[in-house]
């Protein structure tokens, strides 16, 4: 089965999003048809005369394009209850599940792991640009970590000077090919086994920073709940880059006010910055090649594009808690030109529809089932509406007014303004103006369509990696 979604999971989203519209379509087509109107019109100023209609669009179009999306949202409300539930209750099938909080709870009860400990793994590739001030955030926390380690991959610059000239210690990879996930994966073999199951460890990237309370909020998570096994970063945008910059950094404003909104409960593990327990890291690499794809014995699986969604995915499997408070915050790098952030796209999209094929459709993987189909029919419909803007353009001959779809709109730029208030004036205003962000939300959709389609069609993937100290992309 797995086998067969990992072909065709590409298809399998394209076909539910148009089962979707289709479903909108008869909704529309079982209606009354529209009746021919005639605009009214008003003159002002007594030089220019103004078109507008005075009808309200059709209620049954309405109605039904609102249940089917309020359908959508039940379904992965109602789904995630479910699972996170059925996991903190006592049963057979829960405590098969290594992580599940009640399994967790039975095997420490009454057994004191020791504190709770901080080990910073930094995956580094020619980043002596970029480290000195990741390793300065990690010098300034309120709760210090107990070690830090540079994991340099292959470098041909300044890296393992830099870091131990910051005080950090160095990992040296040895014929590591597999990239992040391979020089993380050696490391991980050398640390975990002497790590107890309260210590800890964080993996964040090499061009971040972290906030100054970030490691003790989450030792404070570990130690109040013995069966929370990650916390997870809520990351923003570096500065500067421009428009393209302002456009990252408020799609990132908005995804953390949604992650707060759910109470910490994320989507994906950022690769940015995040803690595991380290019985969870080693409770993954004992499953992997048995309940989990990979090779066994190694936490990360190499095959994947994106590791980082692959391990948060793995760890739920298990039935592993994971949350991303709003103290963990993190400052991460953004794409500075067009052509570097379509490839992290394309590389975010392929990979998670890959995970999704190889993982199945389980009760852990509906949330991302879901979020997929609800991206397709988002860009359907994104879509739909500049081609009926068009169409309306070349159709009329003078320009006519809808109140109503104005107010929808004024409504649209207000919410897209609240959302990013956070980041001060130019994420305001570039919210405020709407069709500049749209322009941006288009091509991120294109980059949704390439990845849905190469991977139905049977395209190969190519990782991506960005040169900081040349400020160049580089395919590996």
């Amino acid at each position: 089965m797995n086998r067969f979604l990992q072909r065709t999971v590409g298809l399998a989203v394209i076909l539910i999003v148009l089962l979707a519209a289709g479903l909108l379509w008869w909704g529309i087509a079982v209606t009354d048809p529209p009746t021919l109107w005639q605009p009214a019109h008003v003159t002002l100023a007594g030089i220019w005369r103004v078109l507008y209609s005075t009808e309200l669009p059709n209620l049954g179009v309405l109605a039904t394009a609102l249940g089917i999306a309020l359908l959508l949202v039940l379904f992965v409300v109602v789904s995630e209850r479910i699972v996170a539930n059925r996991y903190r209750r006592a049963g057979a099938e829960v405590t098969k599940l290594t992580l599940a909080p009640r399994a967790v709870m039975e095997r420490t009860r009454g057994v004191f792991a020791g504190d709770v400990t901080v080990t910073v793994l930094i995956p580094a590739h020619n980043e002596e640009a970029s480290l000195p001030l990741t390793l300065r955030s990690l010098s300034q926390q309120s709760a210090p970590p107990a070690r830090i380690l540079v994991v340099a991959d292959n470098c041909t610059d300044g890296t393992v000077r830099v870091a131990r000239e910051h005080g950090a210690d160095v990992f040296e990879t040895v014929g590591n090919t597999h990239k992040k996930g391979g020089a993380l994966n050696q490391a991980l073999a050398d640390l975990l086994p002497v790590l107890g199951d309260n210590d800890t460890v964080m993996i964040m990237d090499a061009d971040s920073q972290i906030g100054d309370d970030f490691l003790r909020t989450a030792m404070r998570r570990f130690e109040n709940d013995r069966a929370l096994m990650s916390v997870g970063g809520l990351f923003s945008g570096e500065e500067g880059h421009g428009i393209l910059g302002q456009f990252q950094r408020n799609e990132y404003f908005r995804y953390q006010r949604e992650i707060q909104r759910r109470d910490g409960r994320v989507f994906v593990l950022t690769g940015t910055a995040s803690v595991f327990r380290a019985s969870a890291l080693r409770a993954v690499a004992e499953a992997r090649g048995a309940q989990l794809p990979g090779l066994r014995g190694e936490v990360y699986d190499t095959f994947a594009l994106t590791e980082d969604n692959e391990l948060t995915i793995a760890i739920k499997s298990l039935g592993g808690l994971t949350i991303s408070p709003r103290e963990c915050t993190v400052v991460t790098e953004l794409m500075p030109t067009w052509r570097m952030l379509w490839a992290q796209r394309l590389r975010w999209q392929r990979g998670a529809l890959e995970n999704l094929g190889t993982y199945g459709v389980t009760p852990q993987t509906l949330r991302y089932w879901s979020q997929q189909i609800g991206i397709g029919y988002g860009v359907l419909a994104l879509f739909s509406y500049f081609l009926l803007l068009g169409l309306m353009f070349v159709a009329m001959d003078t320009w006519v007014w809808f109140p109503f779809w104005l107010s929808v709109g004024v409504l649209f730029a207000i919410e897209r303004t609240v959302t990013v208030w956070r980041g001060g004036w130019r994420a305001r205003f570039v919210a405020m103006l709407v069709f500049p962000e749209l322009v941006y939300d288009c091509f991120l959709n294109l980059a949704f369509l390439r990845g849905v389609f190469e991977i139905a069609f049977g395209r190969s993937a190519t990782w991506k990696h960005v040169d900081h100290g040349g400020a160049k992309e580089a395919a590996a």
